[in-house]
């Protein structure tokens, strides 16, 4: 079930319609994934599909971002051993958006940048507003993109282009995506939250057993794709956080400066 009260990081708003909007919260930190945050989006998948009462959940961002990525500093008063192991959790988190049997929608505003370009593109539908800007800048901090963008990427634009936004840690815009096939569609920033919930409205009208057939089988696909890349790619990631050039990446964030990586 899923219970509002339940989520922190996440503001859940439940619609009489069945409209779920779940708004990732951390406005100070554009939104980027880490400690409870991160604990709770890894559920509310399951949560969302095992409520009776929620149809589709659509999932956007407060402040100036989406979710600027992945965040691993330390956060006051957290303190579940359980899910401290970011690696597993991004692996909950992409399987159990592509275990999901209802519809879900992302509103993307503003940065979608590593983890949180993944969650937004492991929903069935990608609304963007027009100043949204996509990338995996993964690379840029010495690290790989274990965490579900070789696998998302490379199924929605092709091996060859997702390979060079992962080697590049290349940014780009909403239009852009667009016409990559990154997203499904680009409106006006102002309109954005309104066109999303026309659509989640939309669906949530519908035939339900008819919509649920309709993306299933697919997300089975992806599923047998993930099962085959995300153990290797989590576990390459998992070395590159403890390669040199990870270390000066962080060291030379911290400087305001730009890295110099292959000292060691």
């Amino acid at each position: 079930m899923l219970e509002p009260g339940d989520y922190q990081a996440i503001q859940i708003e439940k619609h009489d319609d069945g409209v779920v909007l779940a708004t990732l919260n951390r406005p100070d930190r554009l939104n980027a994934m880490g400690g409870s945050m991160m604990v709770e989006y890894s559920r509310l998948p399951q949560d969302f599909d095992s409520d009776p009462d929620s149809k589709v959940l659509l999932l956007t961002g407060a402040g100036r971002a989406f979710c600027a990525g992945g965040d691993f500093s330390p956060e006051p008063g957290f303190k579940n051993p359980e899910y401290l192991n970011g690696m597993r959790l991004s692996r909950m988190i992409v399987d159990n958006m592509l275990d999901c049997e209802k519809p879900v929608i992302s509103a993307v505003n503003g940065y979608a940048l590593g983890l949180g370009a993944t969650v937004a593109l492991l929903s069935d539908v990608v609304i963007a507003g027009r100043s949204a800007v996509f990338g995996d800048t993964h690379v840029r901090m010495g690290m790989s993109a274990g965490d579900g963008g070789q696998l998302m990427w490379t199924m929605l634009i092709g091996a060859a282009r997702a390979k060079y936004y992962m080697m590049t840690g290349e940014r780009f815009g909403a239009e852009e995506a667009e016409r990559m096939g990154l997203v499904g569609f680009v409106v006006e920033d102002e309109e954005l939250l309104d066109r999303a919930l026309e659509l989640a409205r939309r669906l949530a009208a519908g035939p339900q057993y008819a919509i649920m057939a309709s993306k299933v089988p697919i997300n089975k696909w992806l599923k047998f794709a993930s099962n085959l890349i995300m153990p290797l790619s989590l576990s390459m990631e998992e070395v590159s956080i403890t390669h040199p050039d990870h270390a000066e990446a962080v060291q030379a964030f911290q400087q305001k400066r730009d890295p110099v990586f292959g000292k060691s």
